[in-house]
């Protein structure tokens, strides 16, 4: 017997379904369901709300979702063999599972879900980076998630929760830190997988603002920041060169030394820097 519902243990259902981890498709498979109980905890309280999974393979983190109260779970999974073992769990909770078979860049979960909305994955690592990037740049503001709980490289989370001055800040922590309340709120070894990853993991929950941190143009910081970090070496002077021939006049305006570096500039000084490439 499991721990958390009277479904069999994941080590079973894994072996009754011949659910072999494909490195194809990103999978690393969590059996401990107390484990996944406790990620599931940590996208708060999941009465009354929607949540959509990512990714669910065997259903370990589907079973936490479900145990911990959620009111639906949407679970988009591509790989054709993981669908049984889902069906089982839908039976166990009727009417409370909905499985969609398909690629989650292609399938809008909007149309089966109800606000209020959280999403929670252990994200395939071939998707996830991509996945997050969507979720933090819809065409308006507040997103359709309230809550984000998601499971990554530990690299990765360290990108998204990454402060000004260090390696690991980037596009990704501006993007994330602009909008939304970014933490990592649990750390887990290779061996917690099937199979062991080569890296650490880290499960990252970033709850949305109702309204971006500071006031800037999305599609305009966007193109700053990605042009920033992609020659993150030079100088901002020479990195921006090809935004407008007057960089230096409006990163003076922004407040910011041309000399400066993208790691040095904070999430505040983005927008600004934003604010004056947009202006004529």
């Amino acid at each position: 017997m499991s721990t958390i519902d009277d479904l069999p243990p994941l080590r079973d259902v894994i072996a009754a379904h011949g659910l072999s981890a494909r490195k194809s498709l990103g999978q690393n498979f969590l059996l401990d369901l107390n484990l996944t109980a406790k990620i599931a905890r940590q996208a708060g309280d999941l009465s009354g709300t929607d949540v959509l999974e990512i990714g669910p393979g065997p259903g370990g983190l589907t079973r936490g979702l479900l145990s911990e109260g959620a009111r639906k779970v949407l679970a988009i999974e591509k790989d054709a063999r993981c669908l049984p073992a889902l069906a089982d769990i839908a039976a166990r909770y009727p009417g409370q599972l909905q499985v969609v078979e398909g690629d989650a860049l292609e399938i809008d979960p909007l149309v089966h879900l109800t606000p209020p909305i959280r999403v929670a994955a252990n994200l395939p690592y071939n998707v996830g980076t991509e996945l997050l990037v969507r979720w933090l740049t819809p065409p308006t503001w507040p997103p359709f998630w309230q809550s984000l709980t998601l499971m990554f490289q530990r690299e990765v989370a360290e990108r998204i929760v990454a402060q000004p001055g260090s390696k690991a800040y980037g596009r990704l922590a501006v993007l994330a830190q602009w909008r939304s309340t970014a933490r990592i709120a649990l750390s887990l070894p290779p061996e917690a997988f099937t199979p062991p990853p080569k890296v650490s993991s880290a499960v990252v929950h970033l709850t949305a603002l109702p309204a971006p941190r500071f006031n800037a143009d999305p599609e305009v910081l966007s193109r700053v920041v990605a042009k920033a970090f992609n020659q993150r070496r030079k100088m901002l002077r020479a990195a921006l060169k090809g935004l407008t021939p007057d960089i230096e006049d409006r990163l003076h305006t922004a407040g910011i030394a041309p000399t400066t570096r993208a790691e040095q500039v904070s999430v505040e000084e983005f927008c600004a820097l934003a604010r004056a490439v947009a202006r004529t």
